[in-house]
């Protein structure tokens, strides 16, 4: 292994990464004879686009009924870099435009609060529209009534239903916004919704991304759970569409970390065992999971990964997503993104199929109208959390009346975005990304990472002028395939990191490999494998801290630590050519401020005592999966 730590200008460090030259189209992978110099292709992905895959409006109930009236376009305006005024009437503005954004609002009630705010004949024919319209209208207490109305009945199973034809007319506004800012080329504006289904409040959510435009898309309407809460229900309904309209469409789970262990279940919603049509559906409809947003992190937990130092990260581990059920340890194995990596290696050699075959993104679950995460820049869950002095001691949230735990208003976490290695900025090239699972997720930071796997690479090659170009030659990229293992050959992983230009400086690279062995046991394993400064492994193989600069009661820090580039060359030193295993790339920053400390120092208040006043930002790739040739 070769460790090479440069300490270049931010300036150099984003031009090493972005200075790629593409391949032709289709140029095989793995396949060293078939690389000549590169040439100029814009189908190739030469750059990285930033965005937000779950940003909820005023048109999703929960947001309407927490208060906020920014709508779709709004959402997209502010992506788009311009300033918006928020709900509480404070202009906001993001320090950096965004490259794509989805609105995601709730398929369930999708315009309800617009209409309870308006009226409207169809609303007041409507039993239960009229009945909601009453309770919302009935006084100051009357929004949070009729919101605990919704959440109580989610939990028993009989969720309030009202007639689709109320959802159409916001279905359509909110595909009409994302037409008029869709700009190919320099903001992609997706179609998409939140189909948002809980068993026993335990959660079950799936953001839904359309390729198409509002042609094809408005030929359906958002699937809800009032039919059924089984995912399979909405996997059908992807494939009717796809058949109807010749279109393409893709959903995205999230919040394992709240699914009381149901998101990642061994069996399906039925209580049945995974047989290969059922792991081919799973496979082809969600290629990519949400790692980490505002409601907390899913990669591991200390118990799940206790060799793993930096397990233990913005933790929501105690209860399911609506508080009514604590969480059982027994469950977390379930919850998690790790450990169901893991266990997707046992079912395709069991199937032939691995269902959890997925590459990661991060994105934020705000619902405000507002993306903003960045610790500096936090606009807050919803309005009640927007930017004021009383926001870090508001009064923990409890989302039932029979709430088992509640959240505490700092527990609430400035994260994430979703990074997508693109040849354009448009609707097919992000969304053909996301089917490759070439992507990757952030904390907030826009740090920039690309890693190749092959059998061929060598010290010096994390460094080439034409470093993706020969990735692709050689290898394949994150969300990739590796097999084809010749004798005494191990994996190489060329992997380049840099940090985010107006952020904090890098720690460390980290490479988390999952394997499967002879005898069906998984296993992990965490390796620094760049790291910045002199430091050294110890006797137990633990790289020494980072340091940390922060100054927590001016909320700064200080780039005196770290590194703004690291590269390396790694080579797998326990490889086995037959066993399955997959590779991760994770990134750390140098501890920073965390929100909650900016906040004290901006509005002149006291920290709450839990609340962590540091954290090491991150970010995580798609792995990719190396499968033994038969017979091996």
């Amino acid at each position: 292994m070769r460790i090479l730590v440069r300490h270049f200008s931010v300036a150099a460090a984003v031009a090493l990464l972005l200075t790629q030259a593409a391949l032709a189209e289709n140029l095989p992978q793995g396949d060293a004879k078939a690389y000549s110099p590169p040439v100029a292709n814009k189908s190739v992905p030469s750059r990285v686009l930033w965005g937000d895959t779950h940003l909820h409006t005023g048109y999703s109930f929960d947001a309407g009924m927490f208060g906020t009236t920014l709508t779709p376009e709004d959402a997209f305006r502010f992506a788009r870099g311009e300033e918006v005024t928020s709900t509480t009437g404070v202009p906001a503005k993001l320090s950096r435009p965004y490259d794509f954004l989805v609105v995601s609002d709730h398929s369930d009630y999708l315009g309800l609060t617009r209409q309870l705010r308006e009226g409207g004949e169809k609303l007041l024919a409507d039993p239960v529209g009229r009945h909601l319209y009453e309770t919302y209208n009935s006084g100051p207490a009357g929004a949070a009534k009729a919101f605990v109305e919704f959440i109580d009945n989610y939990t028993k199973g009989t969720p309030l239903k009202f007639s689709p034809e109320l959802a159409k007319e916001s279905w359509a506004r909110s595909v009409a916004a994302a037409e008029k800012y869709n700009d190919p080329g320099r903001f992609t504006a997706f179609i998409g919704f939140e189909w948002s289904a809980m068993r026993a409040g335990d959660n079950l959510h799936r953001n839904v991304i359309f390729r198409d435009g509002g042609d094809k898309a408005s030929q359906v309407v958002p699937l809800t759970t009032f039919e059924s809460s089984d995912p399979e229900s909405l996997w059908r309904y992807l494939a009717d569409y796809e058949q109807k309209t010749g279109g393409q469409v893709l959903a995205i789970p999230h919040n394992s970390n709240l699914s009381g262990g149901e998101m990642f279940a061994d069996k399906t919603f039925g209580g049945q065992p995974f047989d290969r049509a059922y792991a081919e559906q799973r496979a082809k409809w969600e290629p990519v999971t949400e790692i980490s947003q505002s409601k907390g992190d899913s990669e591991t937990l200390p118990i799940l990964s206790p060799e793993d130092e930096f397990a233990s990260f913005e933790r929501w581990d105690r209860a399911n997503i609506i508080n009514n059920r604590l969480d059982l340890p027994e469950e977390q194995p379930f919850n998690y993104v790790r450990p169901t990596l893991e266990r997707g290696l046992r079912f395709e050699q069991q199937l032939g199929v691995n269902p959890f075959k997925f590459g990661v993104i991060a994105s934020s679950d705000l619902h405000t109208g507002l993306s903003t995460v960045e610790a500096n820049n936090f606009f807050g869950v919803n309005p009640v959390g927007e930017p004021g002095p009383r926001r870090l001691n508001l009064p923990a949230s409890k989302f039932t009346s029979d709430a088992k735990n509640v959240w505490e208003s700092w527990e609430w976490v400035s994260s994430g975005l979703a990074a997508v290695w693109a040849a354009e900025n448009t609707r097919e090239s992000i969304f053909d990304a996301f089917r490759r699972k070439e992507v990757y997720g952030t904390t907030g930071p826009r740090i920039t990472v690309r890693v190749f796997a092959g059998w061929d690479f060598k010290a010096g090659d994390e460094v080439r002028s034409d470093f993706a170009a020969y990735g692709y030659a050689h290898g394949v990229p994150m969300g990739g395939d590796l097999s084809g293992a010749a004798s005494g050959k191990a994996p190489h992983l060329v992997i380049q990191a840099a940090k985010d230009p107006d952020g904090a400086n890098l720690d460390r690279v980290q490479v988390i490999k999952g394997w499967l062995d002879a005898k069906g046991q998984i296993h992990e394993t965490v390796f620094d494998v760049a790291w910045s400064g002199k430091r050294k492994p110890g006797k137990d193989g633990k790289l020494p801290s980072v340091g940390n600069s922060v100054d927590v009661a001016n909320a700064t820090y200080s780039n005196s630590i770290g590194a703004p580039v690291l590269d390396t060359t790694w080579t797998d030193p326990s490889f086995d050519a037959s066993q399955r295993a997959f590779y991760y790339v994770r990134v750390l920053q140098i501890p920073t401020p965390r929100w909650s400390t900016y906040d004290a120092k901006k509005f002149g208040v006291t920290i709450p005592d839990k609340a962590p006043k540091t954290l090491s930002e991150r970010a995580y790739t798609s792995p990719i999966w190396y499968t033994p040739d038969r017979g091996a």
